[in-house]
Parts: C-alpha cells; structure tokens; sequence
C-alpha cells in the first residue's frame, strides 16, 4: 500500500485526485499540503511542507508554480519520489525540476492524460511527413478559471513537433500586434477560455487546398487524475532520474 501525498489537494484537481486513490487498494492518501486546510478526507492537511508528519510513499503535485521550492526541498531532503503536474512554469523552474531529478525520482508532465500523449505522437508523425509544406497551428480550449496561457499542453504539442523539424520553427501568440503575412517557419499558438470547458486542443495543418486537424477533448477531470496515480504508482520504486509519459507507456 503505497502512501501518497498530494500537494494541492484542496483545490478542484486535488479532490479528484483524492477521489481516485480512495477508490484503488493500492495507495492511501495520508496527507495533504494546501493554504486551505479545511479537511474533507480521512487525512490532515498541512498549510506548508515544514509541517508534514509522517512518512510517505510518493508526492502528486498539482498546485501552483509558487509552491514548487518548497515541494521540492522536501522531496530532496526526504527522498520522496515526485509527480509534478503543474503547468504554468517558467524556465528557471523547470530548470529546478531537472535538477532535482538527478537527486530523486521525478515524473514530470504538462498532460497526465493518456489520449493527450497519444495526440503528441501522432503530431510528431504528421510533423514527419508534412514538414515545412504545411502551416501548422494549435487551438487550446479550457475553462473560464485557468490562469496560463497557452496551455502546458498547448506547449508541449509545439515542443515536440518544433524539435521533431529541428528546432526551425517559432511561437507566435498574439498576432493582432503585427500586420504582415505569416512566416514560414512558425508555430501559432491560440487560446480559448469560457464555461466549464475542461480542456480541448487542436493541431492544424494547413496546406495548399487541405487541411488536416488532429484533435483532444476531455470530458472530465478525471482523466487527468487517473493518469497522475498511475504515474505516482508507477514512480514509487523507481531510482533518480526525470520520467515522463513515454516512460510509463
């Protein structure tokens, strides 16, 4: 029975994620680590890592990029596996992440869902056979509260095709500042917010009279959370080192 820690619990993904381990026989949630500290599971939740008590197994991470030092300090200082599902860094975190990774096992992803990895691969096979003949152009979707933008995911669609063409390309998010044709070499990058959209993402490209989309949408939080567990069930024996999605496939 693996013991797990999620960082972030109180918030929306955090309480699904509790609701998915809660329902497995192989992990328990033994605590939490959130600003709001009400409780709602049989666990106590704590306002910061310096406070936890108790062992524990793996940590899921899906808070804010704020609390990333102090996740990460614990996960060293303890040598607790982590799965870092947060999107929103910026470069020098992530540069955190990798670093801690060759100290402890780190599963670290912008997408936990299984079908959004899957989108990933089939862009970087499209990327392969259309190369610079087509314009390529990703649309995420997501509800009215998300806060970044684009969307890790969004992000990590364009990383993998950009390094699938050889790093040529470039990012442009916000093509009103500018009047002038497109250029050949870059990736457009386009975000929706509205409603209770839980999250879509579109990978266009655009050629001469054809257009092939490949496409994403998820239904429920869930998928997201479930992919976490497994990634935590996955990363609880493993040695130091940075694993991702790929790997647990």
């Amino acid at each position: 029975m693996r013991k797990v820690l999620i960082s972030g619990c109180s918030g929306k993904m955090g309480r699904v994620i509790a609701s998915v381990i809660d329902s497995r026989e192989d992990c328990k949630t033994v605590a939490g680590v959130d600003l709001f500290t009400q409780p709602y599971g049989d666990f106590p939740i704590y306002k910061t890592f310096d406070q936890v008590e108790g062992d524990v197994d793996v940590i899921i991470d899906f808070s804010n990029p704020a609390a990333l030092d102090g996740l990460l300090t614990y996960a060293v200082n303890k040598k607790v596996p982590v799965v870092v599902s947060t999107t929103g860094f910026t470069k020098e975190q992530i540069q955190q992440i990798h670093e801690a990774a060759e100290k402890i096992p780190v599963f670290f992803s912008f997408n936990m869902s299984l079908g959004i990895n899957l989108l990933v691969e089939l862009s970087k096979k499209a990327a392969q056979v259309l190369g610079g003949q087509f314009d390529i152009e990703i649309v995420e979707k997501h509800h009215n509260q998300k806060i970044d933008a684009p969307s890790g995911t969004a992000i990590m669609l364009a990383d993998a095709i950009n390094h699938t063409l050889n790093d040529q390309y470039r990012y442009v998010y916000d093509r009103h500042s500018q009047r002038k044709k497109r250029d050949k070499n870059e990736i457009g990058m386009h975000s929706v917010r509205g409603g209770t959209i839980v999250g879509e993402h579109e990978v266009i490209f655009a050629g001469r009279d054809e257009v092939i989309t490949l496409s994403h949408s998820a239904f429920s939080k869930e998928v997201f959370a479930v992919g976490s567990v497994n990634a935590a069930m996955f990363l609880a024996d493993k040695g130091p080192g940075l694993y991702q999605m790929s790997d647990l496939l």
